[in-house]
């Protein structure tokens, strides 16, 4: 399993703490592989931006009306957070739904 956040992030540590097994990856430091992110961009679409992130808000509006893909690929703090990649199967962020479906509570 791994988890792809920011380790400044509090709902990141929220789940790491929850997941020890999990491999935690820095978005900023480390970014998300290319064949990870598109799985993540099939699977959640446009849900993939972050659009309450304080990056967001910085970005001007021409900026936030560019592609997605782009978007992430410039900046990979966008992403919501957690994205959780078990195998073939995906979560993102730490919902009571994803707890639920990880098997923590």
């Amino acid at each position: 399993m791994e988890m792809y956040g920011l380790k400044t992030c509090d709902t990141c540590r929220k789940a790491i703490k929850a997941l020890p097994q999990a491999r935690f990856v820095d978005v900023r430091a480390e970014g998300v592989p290319a064949d990870v992110m598109e799985a993540a961009r099939a699977a959640f679409g446009d849900a993939l931006v972050n659009t309450r992130s304080t990056t967001w808000r910085g970005l001007s509006e021409a900026e936030r009306g560019g592609e997605p893909a782009a978007l992430l690929a410039a900046h990979p703090t966008l992403m919501k957070r957690p994205l959780i990649v078990d195998g073939a199967t995906m979560h993102l962020g730490w919902t009571k739904d994803v707890q639920a479906a990880l098997g923590v509570s």
